[in-house]
């Protein structure tokens, strides 16, 4: 069975955000593309692999964006020092799924812009985007300085940590995020899925539902929640949130998929990593 999210192939979701993960680490990031495709093509592409964009994502149609690209593009290829367009051309480029170009049109107006910081934070999430982890925390480094540090970069500088399995790290960098933005879902959503990674889903579980407590909640930071309650076993309660932003039957597909694969994991016997991930269902879920 595949894992399909409003029209998206979730496998084909893994191999595009989660290509450089193995073991458990892996299974369990993958798992998380589900909060991040709600919209599918249509759908503005989150910020970065394993986090939550600062706002929910437009819908917006092919059409649409294919139509900025070549706007947009016009206006970079006429002037490729020219950020704002090259900012917008690669946005394009992202949610046509053509992100290596949209990393090649940033380099290459970041060289002429390297003071623009609007720019270098845009080179990193679309470095973070194609798995060049390394690179983009270099390049997020210099998105912002210690004396004016930008909340929604330090997120996503932790999202990339998350991505490199350094959760500890990664934490310090939401928690320096809430310190400027206090409560903001979306910190608080990807602090719950770095608990998780960490292998501590009942914290992961409290701060995402810290999280809904806003006036307004982000259709992801909910099914990151059903995301670790499902991986904690409870999966009738994870179909249960899921259902809150998805037709039901999707909802229990991807409840499906998620629990035949925790169950993959622990029936491999010689399979460590995999183990762990079927522990941290069971043993959290107890």
């Amino acid at each position: 069975m595949q894992l399909r999210v409003r029209g998206q192939n979730f496998v084909g979701a893994i191999h595009h955000r989660m290509r450089v993960l193995t073991g458990a680490r892996s299974a369990l990031l993958a798992a998380t593309c589900l909060t991040f495709a709600l919209g599918g093509c249509s759908t503005m592409p989150a910020d970065l692999t394993g986090s939550i964009a600062s706002a929910p994502p437009s819908q917006r149609s092919e059409a649409d964006w294919r139509r900025t690209a070549e706007s947009a593009g016009e206006k970079y290829r006429a002037n490729p020092k020219d950020a704002e367009a090259a900012i917008t051309y690669a946005q394009s480029l992202r949610a046509l799924g053509q992100r290596a170009q949209a990393v090649a049109v940033l380099e290459q107006a970041s060289l002429a812009n390297s003071g623009n910081k609007a720019l270098v934070g845009a080179y990193g999430r679309a470095l973070a985007d194609v798995g060049q982890y390394k690179q983009a925390l270099d390049v997020l480094g210099s998105a912002h300085t210690p004396d004016d540090p930008d909340w929604r970069i330090l997120s996503v500088q932790g999202a990339v940590l998350d991505q490199l399995g350094r959760h500890q790290e990664a934490q310090r960098y939401y928690a320096s995020a809430l310190k400027i933005a206090p409560d903001e879902p979306t910190i608080l959503s990807n602090l719950g899925l770095s608990y998780a990674l960490a292998k501590d889903p009942k914290k992961g579980e409290e701060t995402l539902r810290r999280a809904m407590t806003g006036k307004t909640t982000d259709p992801r930071v909910r099914q990151n929640l059903a995301l670790v309650v499902g991986l904690q076993g409870r999966f009738n309660e994870a179909e249960e949130i899921a259902r809150s932003d998805l037709p039901p039957d999707e909802a229990a597909s991807n409840v499906a998929t998620l629990k035949q694969m925790l169950a993959r994991s622990e029936a491999k016997p010689n399979n460590k990593s995999g183990k762990k991930l079927g522990n941290l269902a069971s043993a959290a879920g107890s």
